[in-house]
């Protein structure tokens, strides 16, 4: 997995932290709150490594992994396949132990309900003398520093039970996971922020309930229309949704088939069968959608259909009946809408509630040009729903505002900054750059073909950094050094390693460095990976050429990094922007009476003193039909291009308002204005707004004010001259009026 900046953070800020912890005598707690669907588990798996790793950590480790259900199983698979490669830990299962002991750098996976029973064979003594207490022992006496990790520790750790099993473990640090976690007091937090998780596009923009149906809240309880609906029109009005978001990916060009999920109450009773024959009957009679045509699955803990590869995305299964109880841990990124029954009641909107349904499909696209696409369904006609933690109330959109019928297209150029992620990492085209670097430096001149022999300066460099990598090396004399097979694989991934800064060592980007120096041999020197890995390893860590490929590294490094500073700068544009036909809102927001904004009904917002003033002008204004208060950096919104220290950047005004004579107008409310703050941006909308006009556009507008910068009871100006001609005084700004 390609990790995303926010992940690498959190991991670089998890290893700090850590690293502080176990300095200290006593056994130290720490928190790990992530999002639901910020790759919780990949960022663990990371951290775990570097940890063990780290060279100035002077312990070794052995890790115990502990989760609710059978999500251990689930947890142990990815990181075995995220440590594939490297072979960084080994991940066992109790019965896989050696020796009836946790190993150096070897996670043990448990499902913690089970060692949470007092009488579980894990933990009661027996005749092979091999529970978890006895091994947790001879672990520690191998000197061996326990870490105790408890994922989703929001549905166990607090339990008498399990803080009795922690004590009897007794880890140095207890490291609890979840994006909802109760600990009390804990002595470090490591925190992912929603709204990093969303810039990375990893999870979709919001979640939206009961779209196209009016939703009112009350004492932090959602009332909807669809409430007084049957569960008929429910089930009808989300495979509507489903059948535009498949045609969505059409246009796109991405086969993801997307799916929708059923979720009955975990509470077991006969009603259960009840509702669940009823959806099966509607889906089949109303739809066609069967578990014999392919297209529905279901797991219930009697009743499993159609559940293999359901996760592909373009599996043919288009509708799952199950209990919350799948909802822990489950990773399907298709899963598009929820749907809930009235059954429920009561019903609590927790962030793992949508946590299935919150995960873009393909992450290393992120987010798609067709806005439906980047938004989660939730369609439910429970009678009362109440929203649970912040967290859920910033990220489930409650309320909807429309475009106004009196809108007729404007057809803008717009513009927005492309999204790059390499600023960290390494990406293919490194491997390009390399090359031609190796061209220029003329290394394969340079470089000695037939070097034998790892350099005594480099193996005593490495040596410093881990005395215990020598095993099975043979050193002989002062300079001929002999190393083969996997200890030689360990002194050059400590060089690529190495090598990599300012970037992060991740997996990924030691693999791009590698393959960009396999390539190098392969078509410069002639030598293929697969015959001769190991003399390519010799020929570069040897003496008097390893100096060469460090050169040559650190000159690709610097034009890589030049090449994507230069390619954040660019700019997408949209020919024909319009104003939104639907905006999105959550429980933050209320309504509010603004009789000429666009988009119905208008929600308030943190709006300046100056914006809100602007539009009740714009308010009382006859010959304004319409206004639409434009938002910041989103592509959906409108921006026009400008240009600040030679870089070019997307300008978002926060005014469009259209006249009745067909003008339209683009303003930006601004207060203490500097020359040097707005004159760039000034520029920006003169020179659009002229280009614009020449090609048969109507367009006035440029940065507005009120003489009355208190009260704003003086009169509204604007300013629309170059911004060099901007200064302390409005002596020079235009009266605006309509």
């Amino acid at each position: 997995m390609l990790l995303k900046d926010y992940q690498n953070n959190a991991i670089k800020e998890l290893l700090g932290k850590a690293k502080k912890l176990i300095t200290y005598g006593d056994a130290k707690r720490m928190v790990f709150k992530a999002p639901t669907a910020s790759g919780k588990t990949i960022m663990m798996a990371e951290f775990l490594k570097q940890l063990c790793e780290d060279r100035e950590v002077l312990a070794s480790f052995s890790l115990i992994w502990t989760a609710p259900r059978q999500l251990h199983i689930q947890s142990k698979d990815k990181l075995e396949q995220y440590y594939e490669t490297s072979r960084a830990l080994r991940c066992s299962l109790f019965e896989e132990l050696d020796d009836k002991r946790i190993d150096e750098g070897e996670i043990l996976f448990f499902n913690w309900e089970s060692i949470n029973k007092n009488d579980n064979i894990y933990i009661r003594e027996n005749e092979q003398d091999n529970n978890l207490s006895n091994v947790i022992s001879r672990t520690k006496e191998e000197g061996r520093i326990i870490v105790l990790v408890i994922d989703e520790s929001h549905h166990h750790a607090t339990s008498e039970i399990s803080q009795n099993l922690i004590r009897d473990i007794d880890p140095k640090l207890t490291i609890e996971v979840s994006a909802t976690p109760a600990m009390e007091s804990p002595d470090e937090i490591v925190s992912v922020q929603l709204e990093d998780v969303k810039a990375e596009a990893m999870i979709k923009k919001a979640v939206i309930l009961n779209p196209d149906f009016e939703n009112v809240l009350r004492d932090r309880k959602i009332q909807s229309q669809l409430s007084k609906q049957s569960e008929e029109l429910v089930i009808e009005t989300a495979l509507k949704k489903r059948d535009a978001l498949k045609e969505a990916y059409k246009k796109e060009r991405v086969g993801v088939n997307p799916l929708i999920l059923i979720q009955l109450p975990d509470r077991k009773t006969s009603l259960e069968d009840v509702i669940k024959d009823k959806v099966i009957a509607v889906l089949k009679n109303k739809h066609k959608i069967t578990a014999e045509s392919g297209k529905l699955a279901i797991h219930l803990a009697e009743h499993k259909e159609n559940l293999d590869d359901i996760s592909d995305p373009y599996n043919e299964v288009e509708v799952l009946i199950f209990k919350q109880a799948l909802a822990l841990g489950w990773d399907c990124p298709r899963a598009h809408i929820l749907v809930l029954f009235r059954d429920w009641q009561s019903f609590e909107f927790s962030i793992q509630t949508i946590g299935r349904i919150m995960r873009m499909p393909e992450p290393d696209h992120g987010h798609y040009d067709t806005e439906i696409l980047n938004y989660g369904y939730v369609f439910t006609n429970i009678e009362s729903i109440e929203i649970q933690e912040d967290l859920a109330r910033d990220y489930i959109t409650i309320h909807a505002s429309k475009r106004g019928r009196e809108y007729s297209p404007l057809s803008l150029l717009s513009c927005h900054s492309k999204r790059y992620r390499e600023k960290t990492r390494l990406a293919p085209i490194f491997i390009k750059v390399f090359l031609q670097e190796t061209a220029a430096y003329s290394l394969s001149q340079r470089i000695r073909k037939k070097a034998k022999g790892l350099s005594a300066r480099f193996i005593s460099d490495y040596k410093a950094e881990n005395v215990d990598a020598l095993a099975g090396a043979s050193i002989i004399g002062d300079r001929a050094i002999r190393v083969t097979g996997w200890d030689l694989q360990k002194y050059f991934d400590y060089f690529i390693r190495k090598s990599l800064a300012p970037f992060y060592a991740e997996d990924r980007s030691i693999g791009r460095l590698k393959e960009a120096i396999y390539e190098f041999f392969e078509q410069v020197m002639g030598m293929r990976y697969e015959v001769v890995q190991e003399e390519i390893v010799q020929t570069v860590l040897s003496e008097g050429n390893l100096v060469h490929f460090i050169n040559v590294i650190d000159q690709a490094k610097d034009k890589y990094i030049d090449y994507i500073s230069r390619r954040e700068k660019e700019l997408e544009f949209d020919q024909g922007w319009e104003v939104p036909e639907t905006i999105g809102f959550n429980a933050r927001y209320a309504i509010e009476d603004r009789k000429k904004s666009i988009m119905h009904p208008f929600f308030k917002s943190e709006y300046s003193g100056v914006e809100a003033a602007f539009m009740t002008f714009l308010d009382e204004q006859d010959k304004v039909v319409w206004w639409f208060k434009n938002e910041a950096k989103n592509p959906a919104y409108f921006a026009v291009l400008y240009e600040e220290d030679g870089d070019k950047r997307p300008f978002y005004v926060d005014f469009i308002v259209q006249l009745k004579d067909g003008l339209i107008g683009l303003f930006d409310t601004k207060a203490g204005l500097t020359q040097k703050v707005a004159g760039p941006k000034v520029n920006g909308l003169r020179t659009y707004v002229g280009e614009q006009n020449k090609k048969g556009k109507r367009l006035f507008g440029g940065i507005v004010t009120n003489t009355d910068g208190r009260n704003y009871a003086g009169r509204w100006v604007y300013f629309n001259r170059e911004g060099k001609e901007l200064s302390g005084s409005l002596d020079n700004w235009e009266t605006l009026a309509f």
